[in-house]
């Protein structure tokens, strides 16, 4: 089977080297470190699958363009797209799927917006409704502050364009979790659980980022997580998309908050996490790239089951200096190979590229993730913190408490 991989960061890297076990993968555009990159569009590729990983050509349509023209594709078409594409269409299909989720409100208007964040017992979570590369979100305990962001996002000075509407939703408490859903339209197969690290600083401390890093298992996993994102989760999510018509056939990212009360939707994506995905990309054994085809066919009823490697992965982003502000480019990477060469270690290349040199560097705020597997969660830390200590450029930071 020949795969195309769409998109050029890290998650698409992860995806390239889990589908290359049992596939020829091709990745478009890619990036100078990710083996099999192209510059051709996706359009001009033939290939027997198309895997489409970022939000944005999704919501822009390319799946739909896709499969106009035959071809087997794992990514929502536009359609579908709207679960990630705008969070109070996916607050109102968690609504009508009778999801446990927190409580919200969407709005254009502040006073309106205001008059809402007055009604909520202490902890703010306002979101940008359209698409912001993972960073529209401020959780606060300031009604003040809420307030500002809401101003600044509503005014288009924060966001954009995504930001004149938000979602304003109570606070959830409890550990964090992501599970990713393979779905056929009807049916859904959960991959295992993981947990990621979303603010630049050590002990969650500083600005939300796209994420630092990420494991799995995670330690407060309960055991059966996966079978209750399937059922209480996916099932009744893609029943209230076929009821409007849509026929969803890729992954559903379900980002939920362990509660005391039970597991809760914070939101949906509409493709696989980064940088979580890697983490359970990597320890997949059965093979993904029939999985994916099984799914976009419509058809996962004959999929072999998902098996996974026991052995935990552990995740490291090496970031830009400035990063998530304003990261430097254009930096030289050095201890690549030393930093392979680590028992256990895969590094995939996120923000690279070239210079007229030809040496690989800086070209985004994340730049680098760094794996680390091993026979308990400890050994993979360490590997993983092994391998970075060997990279270096100028200003790279990281965290160090991930998977502590």
């Amino acid at each position: 089977m020949r795969v195309c991989v769409v998109g050029g960061g890290g998650r698409e890297h992860g995806l390239a080297v889990a589908l290359g076990r049992t596939a020829d993968v091709v990745v478009t555009p890619g990036n100078p470190g990710i083996p099999g990159s192209v510059a051709t569009p996706p359009e001009e590729i033939d290939a027997d699958l198309f895997v489409v990983g970022p939000e944005q050509p999704l919501v822009d349509g390319l799946a739909d363009r896709l499969r106009a023209t035959g071809r087997l594709v794992f990514g929502p078409g536009a359609d579908g797209a709207q679960v990630e594409g705008s969070k109070g269409y996916m607050k109102e299909l968690a609504a009508d799927a009778d999801l446990p989720t927190a409580r919200f409100g969407s709005f254009d208007d502040l006073d309106a917006a205001v008059a809402f964040l007055e009604t909520l017992p202490g902890l703010y979570v306002v979101k940008t409704d359209g698409l912001a590369a993972g960073k529209g979100v401020l959780v606060t305990e300031s009604l003040a502050e809420a307030i500002d962001d809401v101003r600044a996002k509503l005014s288009g000075d924060a966001f954009g364009a995504a930001g004149r509407r938000v979602v304003i939703e109570e606070g959830l408490t409890g550990p964090e979790a992501s599970v990713f859903l393979v779905c056929d339209g009807e049916r859904a197969v959960a991959l295992p659980p993981a947990q990621d690290y979303k603010r630049v600083g050590d002990g969650d401390t500083g600005p939300n980022t796209g994420g630092m890093g990420a494991w799995s298992p995670f330690a407060a996993e309960p055991p059966d997580l996966a079978g209750v994102a399937v059922d209480r989760f996916a099932l009744p999510t893609l029943a209230a998309l076929r009821a409007r018509g849509i026929d969803y056939r890729g992954v559903l990212y379900a980002g939920l908050m362990l509660t005391p009360e039970g597991p809760k939707l914070i939101e949906y994506n509409i493709r696989f996490g980064d940088p979580d995905s890697q983490v359970v990309l990597l320890r997949l054994t059965s093979d993904l790239a029939a999985l994916l085809a099984s799914a976009a066919s419509g058809d996962l009823t004959g999929a072999d089951p998902v098996t996974v490697d026991p052995d935990p992965a552990v995740l490291v982003v090496a970031a830009a200096e400035g990063y998530p502000s304003s990261p430097r480019t254009g930096d030289v990477i050095e201890g690549l190979d030393a930093a392979r060469a680590v028992e256990g270690v895969e590094v995939l290349c996120a923000g690279v590229g070239l210079d007229d040199q030809g040496r690989l560097v800086t070209a985004g705020g994340r730049v680098l993730d760094v794996v680390g597997r091993g026979p308990d969660i400890a050994a993979a830390r360490d590997r993983a913190y092994a391998a970075l200590a060997e990279i270096s450029w100028p200003g790279r930071h990281h965290r160090t408490d991930i998977a502590r």
